[in-house]
């Protein structure tokens, strides 16, 4: 079976592209039941505001709620309320640090008719809509508590085309598109969580195990099938809709309209060679430089990242994955080595097909697809408690003070994960994603409870501050992160202020605003 994230990222030094915010693999828990009598409070915090356009009553007016049966019966999928048979499995996400929030609807849409009847029956009445692809997101902005849930699981189709794109409906998990392409001998670049969804990765950008060679999930989007908030359904492409287009790649998921279906482009599989070191104890500040500079100058056939562990001293495991064999591999290793000054006290490359290094890089190496991305015990989804934040890296930073940063945290990681290559290739401004130039994205994360979950955050929120004190100011919408000072510049940099237009232009009254949406950043 799967492997908890930090089990595994502890074990082989891997992290990767993770989507609106979550991380893959963990133990399931049973969802707790959630009595008829209990009428979920929305709190200030996420509560939709009412806007002031034709589709909402003008402000300061009390909106009526929805009717919650006239959409029941539109639907052709379930719509399950608290009380509901499902209702305690259906409304929670990934992180179950998130499990106080308590949707009133969570709509099964098995079509775009029911997205459309979904924002028919609560537009304008002040409660707040979310889409649901994975429902990854690190602050469960999928979930809204009070709010109506899109529940776009039942959109899974995935159909390989003759030309060598592939269409992916919203709904599907990124184990089973890798799968799917697998069979078809094409590969796209993605991230590494077996369960996320495939919508929000791509939204957000899409960092990866094969981005320095194919670009992020964003850069293959050829096209996407969107209905926007006044229930339109659009095709966003270069040649249709190209403002919204563009906001598509890196604008984050959540904002603009409900992605519904997805083309991208994809690349014939080549030859994969995985690869994990362990160094020891006391040498985390060497390799940790050496491996920024390596990777700076790496051919992009290589990704790689570095994970930090936090203790008394930190310590340092290299990962990553490269277009090639294991043959062409290891004199890039033995540079690595060479530069930190340290041998590893462990050292793996193998050679792998497309499918099995992704589940490899998934934790899930062993399983079957289904196991990848589901447990056996009642068919749920594996989940996680944890806290975690972002930065990106503009260049190398210094590798003792990265290390300070890590001194004493023990149950806390910085993971490194190396941009560039073909990355790079694009302008800051050719896609919504700002960070072109970055050399790696900066995750900090850490298993938390609720009891500790103050405690964490701070411990997590200081080693992020620290990390904008030497420099890194950036941070990736996809790890979305609600103490984040200047959140709007941070994720999109001088893409802000076209987003911001974009979000006007389709979705005047704000009617998918969240608390951090691209309309009130």
């Amino acid at each position: 079976m799967t492997i908890d994230r930090r089990g595994f990222l502890t074990a082989l030094g891997f992290g990767g592209a993770l989507v609106a915010g979550g991380a893959g693999g963990g133990v399931a828990r049973a969802a707790a039941a959630v009595a008829a009598s209990a009428a979920p409070v929305l709190p200030a915090l996420v509560r939709q505001p009412v806007g002031s356009g034709s589709r909402g009553p003008a402000r300061g007016l009390v909106a009526a709620p929805p009717d919650w049966s006239a959409l029941k019966a539109r639907l052709a999928g379930r719509l399950l309320q608290p009380g509901d048979p499902g209702y305690g499995v259906a409304r929670v996400g990934f992180n179950e640090l998130n499990d106080g929030q308590f949707p009133a609807a969570v709509a099964r849409c098995t079509s775009v008719a029911d997205v459309q009847a979904c924002l028919d029956a609560a537009r304008g009445h002040g409660v707040p809509i979310a889409a649901r692809s994975g429902g990854h997101s690190y602050l469960g902005y999928s979930v809204p508590n009070g709010g109506l849930v899109m529940d776009l699981r039942p959109l899974a189709r995935i159909q390989t085309q003759s030309d060598g794109a592939v269409r992916v409906g919203a709904g599907a998990r990124l184990i089973e598109v890798y799968a799917a392409l697998a069979r078809a001998g094409r590969l796209m670049p993605a991230g590494s969580c077996p369960t996320v969804g495939v919508s929000g990765l791509a939204l957000g950008g899409g960092i990866g195990v094969l981005a320095r060679k194919y670009g992020l999930t964003c850069d293959r989007l050829v096209s996407a099938e969107v209905v926007t908030a006044d229930s339109r359904v659009v095709t966003a492409s270069a040649c249709s809709e190209p403002d919204l287009y563009w906001a598509l790649r890196g604008g984050g998921g959540g904002n603009f309209g409900v992605v519904t279906g997805f083309t991208f482009s994809t690349e014939a599989v080549p030859d994969l060679t995985v690869f994990s070191l362990a160094f020891p104890a006391g040498s985390a500040a060497s390799v940790t430089g050496a491996w920024q500079d390596w990777v700076a100058g790496a051919p992009p056939d290589l990704w790689s990242n570095c994970v930090v562990s936090g203790g008394t001293p930190p310590t340092c495991q290299v990962g990553g994955c490269l277009v090639g064999t294991a043959k062409e591999l290891n004199p890039l290793l033995d540079r690595l080595v060479a530069a930190a000054g340290t041998r590893p006290v462990s050292r793996s490359a193998q050679g792998k097909s497309y499918l099995d290094a992704m589940k490899y890089m998934a934790g899930c190496a062993n399983d079957t697809i289904a196991q990848c991305h589901l447990k056996s015990e009642g068919g749920r989804l594996p989940r996680e408690a944890f806290v975690a934040v972002s930065r990106m890296l503009p260049a190398a930073l210094d590798p003792q003070a990265m290390v300070r940063l890590m001194t004493g945290r023990d149950g806390i990681d910085l993971l490194l994960d190396s941009l560039g290559g073909a990355v790079a290739d694009l302008a800051p401004d050719a896609t919504a994603f700002p960070h072109r130039t970055a050399l790696a994205s900066a995750q900090v994360y850490a298993s938390a409870t609720h009891a500790n979950r103050a405690a964490v955050t701070a411990a997590v929120d200081g080693i992020r501050d620290g990390l904008a004190a030497l420099g890194a100011t950036g941070a990736y919408v996809n790890y979305i992160d609600a103490g984040l000072p200047d959140w709007g510049t941070a994720y999109y940099g001088d893409n802000l202020a076209r987003l911001k237009s974009v979000s006007e232009q389709y979705d005047p009254d704000q009617v998918f605003a969240f608390p951090q949406s691209v309309a009130r950043a």
